[in-house]
């Protein structure tokens, strides 16, 4: 795949800082050679912290910082001193990341707020020092704790895309153009397959100031949930949309087949889906008479409100900025 400004996935490998050592330290003073133990606790290692930020909207920053290393805790020292702690590192990311363990693929933090921080791995504890374990019998502890170990391993960073609506189709549907006429985004158009190869976000301006969401995804094509075309890698992102508007073209040899294998690989891809909202738009209606419309409402299934556009024309984009508010509200 071509080199682009839009990373969805990054490899980094992460150590959390190591707890610093507590002290084994006795007290004595001009008149008190046996003042006791004064030890202090080591410092807490650093932890490394993610945070939701809404000005991202890519890992592409993150694409040459492989190594993510915190800072370990200072030892504790005499007169109960803690030790300093380690500096914590904070990597800041797009709404709709999710963090991974790349052993067991086990999803241990998600950011989906601005502003939102989570600890994602935390930094080793510091030992105590022996002035915690004076008692009346042991006076003089001899015992002090080491700091326990931060944790590292290779991490997965995956960012899922939100968007109120995505745009779902075949390849060259029709979608960068809807795309271009809805928003003011300018998506990568031309008459061939797989010209969209990322997720392309635009903001359509509804009335009265308000406005959504809408994302391109790059086509879907029959076999994409076992990895084809463009596979599971842009599959994910339609996780996040609340809305589904499945594009297809008027002049497709079988529109009913179309839908239904669209509808077929989201559901091999994650059962989930089915349960969004869905909405279908045929694209290129300027060139259907309202015969040819009627015998293509009925082979779709009734139960899922349709509408004829065409981008070409800006015949009924009005009507589906409408329908679309709507069922997002």
């Amino acid at each position: 795949m071509e080199k682009s400004n839009f990373v969805d996935q990054i490899r980094i490998y992460c150590r959390s800082g190591h707890g610093g050592a507590g002290s084994k330290h006795f007290m004595r003073t001009k008149f008190n050679a046996l003042a006791g133990p004064d030890g202090g606790d080591g410092g807490r290692g650093g932890h490394i912290i993610l945070r939701g930020n809404k000005n991202l909207w890519t890992l592409l920053h993150l694409r040459y910082y492989k190594n993510v290393l915190a800072e370990n805790g200072e030892s504790g020292s005499g007169n109960n001193c803690t030790g300093r702690f380690g500096k914590d590192i904070v990597i800041e990311v797009p709404l709709g990341t999710i963090a991974r363990d790349e052993e067991t693929n086990k999803k241990e933090a998600e950011i989906l707020e601005d502003g939102q921080e989570i600890i994602w791995i935390k930094g080793g504890r510091g030992g105590l020092g022996n002035a915690n374990f004076a008692t009346p019998t042991n006076q003089a502890p001899e015992h002090a704790q080491p700091g326990e170990p931060g944790s590292e391993g290779w991490k997965v960073l995956e960012l899922k895309m939100l968007a109120d609506v995505g745009l779902v189709g075949f390849p060259n549907a029709g979608k960068s153009t809807l795309l271009s006429v809805m928003t003011a985004a300018k998506p990568k158009i031309a008459d061939y397959a797989f010209t969209t190869l990322v997720p392309q976000l635009g903001m359509v301006e509804y009335r009265d100031g308000k406005s959504f969401c809408m994302a391109d995804l790059p086509g879907i094509i029959e076999g994409a949930a076992e990895g084809k075309g463009l596979g599971h890698r842009f599959l994910r992102h339609i996780e996040r949309n609340a809305v589904l508007l499945f594009l297809i073209p008027a002049d497709s040899p079988d529109h009913k087949k179309e839908f239904e294998i669209l509808v077929d690989e989201l559901e091999q891809f994650n059962p989930e889906l089915l349960h969004k909202q869905f909405l279908i738009a045929i694209s290129k209606s300027d060139l259907l008479d309202e015969e040819l419309k009627a015998a293509i409402a009925k082979e779709l299934p009734e139960n899922i409100q349709q509408i004829f556009i065409s981008s070409a024309t800006h015949k009924g984009i009005s009507e589906l900025k409408d329908l679309l508010w709507k069922v997002l509200n």
